[in-house]
């Protein structure tokens, strides 16, 4: 009777233990079906959001289980999340990284552990397995290549920075000063960060503005949820028709801005091609078939004349 009401409460026991992982019931369910952690920068960012978005709909598509968490910018937590995907042992690991040096130790950890990595949009010190997404060097560079031709290659410019330490905040400076070089007499007058933040990137330029005043002549942000930022500030200061405004990402609300004639240019980055280009390597890599290396999608400057096409 006791060896009886022992081998009961095991059972009970093990049913509970499943029904409170439901992925390992999953994986049960269907061994053979693959399973790919995903840790993003920050799903309060609308760019990262639409890439995320795009990695669900290439998943279902290809019958692929996401474990999707978001890293809230924190290159600790990217880490532990990664450790955690390791425990699970998943088939694959995306990781869209928070900053280049920062969240490279959660490479180093998925290589250790003979797991794939694949980074999107955004790059690590420490080489994955393969990379999707584009150059940013070559963003910044477009986008101070209009505000010089905007400018006849001469003005004072603010530059609103990305989160200090991410691959792409970096890599947009970079491609902007050697564009600046090029051009001598473009000045930077001032730049900072404001996180990838609307909000701040407005407290910043209204700071400029008192600073500066009619001295600026451009602003280059980042991304566009600065570069509305930026051009609420100068709107409300009626600077913003002697003021160039130029960001990137295209997102929905900078082409809307674009279209009124507000914010003048953005750089399209595809989040779609980005989102669904990282599903097709990390399950091409998991299945053990061979994955390009580097999987650079292009950007393209967006103005008044030509975002129609892109306005959903």
């Amino acid at each position: 009777m006791v060896m009886k009401n022992t081998f009961l409460n095991f059972l009970v026991g093990v049913l509970l233990l499943s029904a409170c992982n439901p992925s390992a019931n999953e994986k049960q369910k269907n061994p053979d079906r693959i399973r790919i952690g995903v840790s993003m920068l920050s799903m309060q960012n609308e760019f990262i959001v639409n890439i995320s978005d795009e990695m669900q709909i290439k998943a279902e598509e290809l019958g692929v289980e996401l474990i999707m968490v978001d890293a809230e910018r924190s290159p600790l937590k990217q880490i532990e999340q990664v450790e955690s995907f390791i425990a699970q042992k998943v088939d694959a690991i995306i990781l869209n990284p928070c900053e280049f040096e920062a969240s490279s130790p959660a490479v180093t950890k998925a290589l250790d552990a003979n797991i794939p990595i694949v980074n999107v949009n955004s790059a690590t010190k420490i080489q994955p397995v393969s990379f999707v997404g584009s150059d940013d060097v070559e963003s910044g560079r477009i986008a101070m290549k209009y505000i010089s031709e905007k400018l006849g290659g001469k003005g004072n410019i603010v530059m609103i920075q990305g989160l200090n330490g991410q691959a792409a905040q970096i890599q947009r400076e970079q491609g902007a000063k050697e564009i600046m070089e090029q051009n001598p007499g473009l000045k930077m007058i001032a730049q900072q960060t404001a996180e990838w933040d609307r909000s701040k990137s407005m407290d910043l330029m209204q700071n400029w503005i008192q600073s500066y005043g009619t001295k600026i002549n451009a602003v280059f942000a980042h991304n566009d949820e600065m570069g509305l930022g930026a051009v609420k500030a100068l709107q409300d200061a009626g600077m913003k028709d002697r003021v160039i405004v130029v960001s990137i990402d295209a997102i929905a609300d900078a082409l809307v801005s674009v279209k009124k004639g507000e914010l003048d240019a953005t750089v399209f980055q595809d989040a779609k091609k980005q989102g669904a280009g990282a599903i097709d390597a990390a399950v091409k890599i998991a299945k053990g078939q061979k994955s390009e290396k580097e999987i650079l999608i292009p950007f393209k400057l967006l103005t008044k004349v030509d975002v129609d096409a892109y306005l959903k």
